[in-house]
């Protein structure tokens, strides 16, 4: 992977084929013969002899009490129709976790507890793990010409992707086997005096050249852009190889991360996967029989939606 310092010429023409307007194709380019809406996986919490307490609930317990139902918890993972099934709603292709899960349509993402005492932890917002990602692009690259030639853009305004002016730098929680080492935080003086400060430059995850170098602009999101072969992303042992790889918080005892790729398209422009920060579904563009493969795979959970379709907050109209 490296990276592109003309993403114009490279991506160039999905930004042609986008919307103004909040929808969609806000982030996914039109003309492509089908797609699929991706639902990003949840997790369902259950206890053996009684239902999963509410927030409230907890803020109640003692804190022994606490601590012995949380070393009973089972947590597993659970698809958007396990959701459905268990609030009672129906599951399809414009359906909406908040409508799907009975809870406010007003950015409420805390937990729902299901009637029958089970939690269901809301979906990740614009990434997916690496195990899912190594299936979709398993299907993706059997159907491109180019399965070893693409692009990758990953969103600028992940913390600490890039280098910025500011006055400090990242901070980390460092872990012993014996207390947690707490991560350096301002005092009200250095907060005062933060903006009389001059600022300096405090290094990302990615190099200077890079960090200040420039962007793949598409409507309201900013990326960095680089050349991937698809087929890498069919291991979920990319992140190894990614350039922006956090090795920083490596150093301080988190395992190997990197954030998911925004976008992916092959050399051949055959197909497009979007992953918007927004959107708690990853959306892939291409031929109808790519979609069809994705549909049916049962490590996904796709349906498939219309071009111009609305995935807004209020766009599912069968869980009122």
């Amino acid at each position: 992977m490296e990276w592109i310092a003309d993403p114009t010429a490279a991506g160039g023409w999905i930004r042609d084929r986008l919307d103004a307007d909040w929808s969609m194709h806000h982030f996914v380019p039109h003309g492509f013969p089908a797609y699929a809406r991706i639902f990003h996986p949840t997790e369902v919490r259950s206890l053996p002899d009684r239902p999963v307490p509410t927030t409230n609930e907890w803020s109640r317990m003692p804190d022994a009490e606490q601590q012995r139902l949380m070393e009973l918890l089972v947590a597993t993972p659970a698809s958007w129709a396990d959701a459905a099934a268990a609030f009672g709603t129906t599951m399809h292709a414009f359906a909406q976790w908040q409508r799907l899960v009975r809870t406010s349509s007003d950015g409420d993402w805390h937990p729902s507890i299901a009637p029958d005492g089970r939690e269901f932890s809301s979906p990740n917002m614009g990434s997916i793990s690496p195990e899912l990602l190594a299936a979709i692009a398993g299907r993706l690259i059997e159907h491109t010409t180019t399965p070893d030639a693409g692009f990758v853009a990953v969103w600028e305004g992940w913390g600490g992707l890039v280098g910025a002016y500011g006055s400090t730098g990242r901070g980390f929680i460092e872990f012993t086997d014996e207390t947690p080492k707490p991560m350096r935080w301002r005092s009200l003086r250095e907060s005062f005096e933060m903006p009389f400060r001059q600022a300096k430059w405090q290094p990302g995850i990615l190099s200077d050249d890079i960090s200040k170098g420039p962007r793949f602009e598409l409507p309201d999101r900013d990326h960095v852009l680089f050349s991937a072969a698809p087929a890498v992303f069919a291991d979920p042992e990319w992140i190894l190889d990614a350039p922006w790889r956090d090795r920083e918080a490596e150093g301080h005892g988190f395992s190997p991360s990197a954030q998911h790729p925004s976008i992916l398209w092959p050399a051949d422009r055959a197909w497009v996967m979007a992953s918007e920060i927004d959107f708690d579904s990853t959306i892939v563009a291409g031929s109808e029989e790519l979609i069809r493969a994705i549909c049916v795979d049962p490590a996904i959970e796709a349906l498939p939606v219309p071009e111009g379709a609305s995935l807004h907050w209020d766009a599912d109209e069968i869980n009122l």
